[in-house]
């Protein structure tokens, strides 16, 4: 026993007895030693652990603007449009349904979503109108329609007394159609 002050008293213990190598486990996996992480390790810190995959935790910084779509180009039939010109379209005289698509350059499903609102704006060309908002850009505009999931789409009656519809996620081309037709 080692004395290292009158009023502590501090123990060295020896090492544990090696198991033997009938009950040691075998390793499970393939992944090289310095692959397995131990308590004495941080793959946060040190560079030279090589992990198989890493599962982070830590919220994303963003640090730059989200990359510019390339599905939404100027020869486009659907505009990308402010939150100021949606609202004066609302509020102005058509007589077409009016469908709005809040989407994100960044969001897959938006993308897909684009390709089917050209084929549609196709179809419809004088008989719908179709626009699309930027949530990067609006994000207020977007908060204030209650837009939670990308893509999101409005559908606006000419008619007030109609209820506009909404739909988040991926729809077919076939339900964007039915409720044109059946609905506005």
């Amino acid at each position: 026993m080692a004395l290292l002050h009158p009023h502590f008293a501090f123990q060295t213990f020896s090492p544990l007895p090696k198991i033997p190598s009938f009950t040691t486990p075998k390793p499970i996996s393939s992944f090289p030693l310095s692959a397995i992480k131990t308590h004495h390790q941080s793959s946060l810190f040190s560079s030279n652990v090589q992990t198989p995959f890493s599962l982070s935790t830590l919220p994303r910084k963003l640090l730059c603007k989200p990359p510019q779509g390339k599905h939404v180009r100027e020869d486009y039939l659907v505009k990308k449009l402010s939150a100021q010109e949606i609202q004066d379209l609302v509020k102005g005289e058509r007589n077409v349904p009016l469908i709005i698509d809040f989407y994100a350059t960044w969001c897959g499903p938006c993308i897909l979503m684009a390709q089917e609102l050209e084929m549609l704006a196709v179809e419809y060309e004088s008989n719908a109108m179709i626009v699309k908002v930027d949530t990067d850009y609006e994000y207020e505009f977007a908060r204030d329609m209650q837009v939670r999931g990308l893509p999101t789409l409005y559908f606006i009656s000419p008619d007030p007394k109609k209820d506009a519809i909404r739909t988040e996620g991926l729809i077919p081309i076939q339900m964007m159609r039915d409720i044109i037709d059946n609905e506005m």
